[in-house]
């Protein structure tokens, strides 16, 4: 096997190899302390305001791509074989400013000018993937960049402004140099281990994924990075030391994606943005969760496999996997197992997972025709927030209108992501009406008791969790949603 000591990248025009870095080396420390390319900004250090957004183009079978990234939470090791592209280098080739840099100018979608070369990152992305973006791409493109001077309509004007020009060889430096950039990054990605010492601690780039086992097989105390969504928040919030690290995001073999009758298989390496098609066209009462995690920014980075991986209690995606009956499979060395999602949360912050043993893919049956499924997040704000709860209900009714199956899965409720069982038992072999629905809002109290924090009360999640069970009824007999209000609310 080939081996290396430095990683290999493209920063704008030029080359950079980099060696003796330390694992938690933030992209946008980088950027601005080592390279004094301080446009991009450092805001909330989270992954929230999108101040600090760059382009990271990466290959995908030979084909170049874009993506919007959080430089503040991005760890400089996970950059071998990409290309980084800051504000500074998304002006025209002959100087001149770009499409989006224009409209921007020309819409007055900039005031205090801070979050700008973020938002202009952001939009110059959505500009090279999207020539006819309606105005919902747009703002979707934006929900991970936070403006408190402008306002979003100026800058949503410059984005439908920006699209009217097509981006060619002339007027995009990066389209200019399309060929030579994959020349680039295509010799970069020589197959070799990459092992960077510094005074902070290793940094691994497996191979692939057999070294990958062979490597955690050897260093089970390694911090596994995929996106930093989570891990990054460690290391700028936290202030953890999370050395010797392997980063995955790169690895081809985890980043397979698997759609047919019988169901969906997301390698664990699959970021949110690339794993919507298929989990939308299979579930497509997906759609709306999907697109409430995170920012654009941390959708692009983010994988389905760390979510579940990292056993967070309010993580977003392991409810409605729950009550899709998914199943994940963990490989240690050679050896693999297969087990229930459910089965992989055992209490909080433990999860049934041995030392050396990782998330390698998971699989989520289809469903069938006559099932009731719909999933729910509740969050202070629509947009980019953490969830205050959860839910996913998923229920299929015989030909008598009784209740066959019922499988109901929350986050947010108790120390890890839970079935509702006693609710589950309660609604199985009942007829599924009015009164069979208030007696499991009840039974809810059996399976749960969540508790209080900043996200919210005890009270209004065991409230709001009760009438989600009423909305999911609702909407399955054609009703409108009724949702009983907060007693903290009924003034409001």
């Amino acid at each position: 096997m080939a081996h290396r000591t430095s990683i290999r990248f493209l920063l704008n025009d030029r080359t950079v190899e980099l060696s003796g870095f330390a694992p938690d080396l933030t992209l946008l420390d980088w950027l601005r302390i080592d390279r004094r390319l301080t446009g991009t900004k450092e805001g909330c250090a989270e992954g929230d305001c999108g101040a600090c957004t760059v382009l990271v183009g990466r290959l995908d079978n030979g084909i170049l791509s874009y993506e919007s990234v959080n430089a503040c939470i991005r760890f400089v090791g996970s950059l071998d074989a990409s290309h980084v592209v800051t504000v500074e280098h998304l002006n025209r080739p002959d100087g001149t400013l770009s499409a989006v840099q224009q409209a921007m100018v020309d819409n007055h979608g900039s005031q205090c000018g801070f979050c700008t070369p973020g938002i202009v990152a952001s939009l110059h992305g959505l500009w090279l993937s999207d020539p006819e973006p309606a105005e919902s791409d747009i703002e979707r493109a934006l929900q991970g960049n936070l403006c408190r001077c402008t306002g979003y309509e100026p800058i949503i004007k410059a984005a439908i402004a920006a699209a009217k020009t097509i981006p060619t060889e002339d007027n995009d430096r990066l389209v200019a140099s399309y060929g030579a950039t994959i020349e680039a990054l295509t010799g970069f990605a020589d197959g070799a281990r990459v092992t960077v010492e510094s005074e902070r601690g290793t940094t691994f780039l497996p191979a692939d994924v057999d070294d990958l086992a062979e490597l955690y097989a050897a260093h089970p105390e390694a911090t596994i990075v995929a996106g930093s969504t989570d891990v990054g928040l460690w290391v700028t919030k936290h202030m953890r030391e999370i050395a010797p690290v392997i980063f995955i995001g790169h690895l081809e073999g985890l980043k397979q994606i698997s759609l047919d009758e019988t169901g969906v298989t997301l390698g664990a390496g699959v970021s949110y943005t690339a794993a919507r098609g298929a989990l939308v066209a299979a579930f497509p009462q997906l759609a709306e969760l999907w697109d409430r995690i995170g920012g654009e920014q941390v959708r692009n980075m983010g994988t389905v496999g760390g979510n579940i991986a990292n056993g967070s209690p309010i993580g977003d995606t392991p409810p409605p996997l729950i009550a899709l009956n998914a199943t994940v499979t963990l490989r240690r060395g050679a050896e693999r197992r297969t087990l229930p999602l459910e089965a992989f949360f055992i209490e909080y912050g433990k999860q049934d997972r041995q030392p050396g043993e990782f998330v390698e893919s998971v699989s989520v049956p289809a469903l069938e025709d006559d099932v009731f499924f719909a999933t729910y997040k509740i969050s202070k704000r629509r947009d980019e927030d953490i969830s205050a709860l959860c839910a996913a209900f998923h229920v299929t009714l015989d030909d008598e209108g009784m209740v066959a199956s019922a499988r109901i899965a929350f986050g947010g409720m108790a120390g890890t992501p839970k079935r509702a069982s006693a609710t589950e038992a309660m609604l199985t072999g009942q007829p599924w009406n009015w009164d069979t629905i208030q007696a499991a809002r009840t039974a809810l109290a059996e399976d749960y008791q969540p508790l209080s924090d900043w996200r919210a009360s005890a009270e209004y999640r065991m409230l709001s969790a009760q009438n989600l069970m009423i909305r999911f009824f609702l909407e399955t007999c054609g009703a409108p949603a009724r949702i009983e209000r907060h007693p903290a609310m009924a003034e409001a």
